[in-house]
């Protein structure tokens, strides 16, 4: 084994959602374990831990219907599982395109000079607001009411009696 294998594979785990929700993200984890050892010939497989962020990411009870992997079997003996990333293409545009936009930009700015005045009028059109509208009452508004005097409050109760003082009120005749 002196040259590393590499290959991309999408995973299907659409049967993790069999098993008890608590135990989805993990049944996940071993399928892809098990799909590794299938098709890589090698027993022992390491999962990288952005891969398993990826399972986490939306609890035990959710983890992804398939996922797509880069599987890299090492002079080491063991399989590296981690998630899929297209790096090699994604590098080679940006730099195409932003050389391409800088030259523009420093040519454009080199024939027309900018004065003061010009960003204000540019400013203003990129500011398009609706007017702010007048407020119609919809209906005329009645002149407030006078609040109705509240209901006379009864006069504070006194708080009743405790059970010993009741009993000593009662037990006192009233002397006429």
């Amino acid at each position: 084994m002196s040259q590393e294998l590499e290959r991309v594979y999408t995973i299907p785990l659409g049967k993790a959602l069999i098993s008890q929700s608590q135990h989805r993200a993990v049944r996940a984890i071993n399928m892809i374990k098990e799909f590794a050892r299938h098709h890589m010939k090698v027993e022992i497989i390491k999962i990288d831990e952005e891969l398993a962020h990826k399972i986490w990411a939306r609890g035990v009870r959710s983890p992804p219907r398939k996922i797509k992997v880069r599987m890299s079997k090492t002079d080491d003996g063991y399989v590296l599982v981690s998630p899929f990333s297209d790096d090699v293409e994604s590098i080679v545009t940006p730099e195409k395109e932003t050389k391409k936009v800088e030259d523009k930009v420093e040519t454009n700015t080199e024939e027309s000079p900018v004065t003061e005045e010009a960003p204000a009028k540019k400013e203003a059109p990129a500011k398009k607001e609706a007017p702010a509208k007048k407020e119609a009452p919809a209906k005329k508004e009645a002149p407030a009411k006078k609040e109705a005097p509240a209901k006379k409050e009864a006069p504070a109760k006194k708080e009743a009696p405790s059970k010993k003082e009741a009993k000593k009120t009662e037990a006192k005749p009233s002397k006429k």
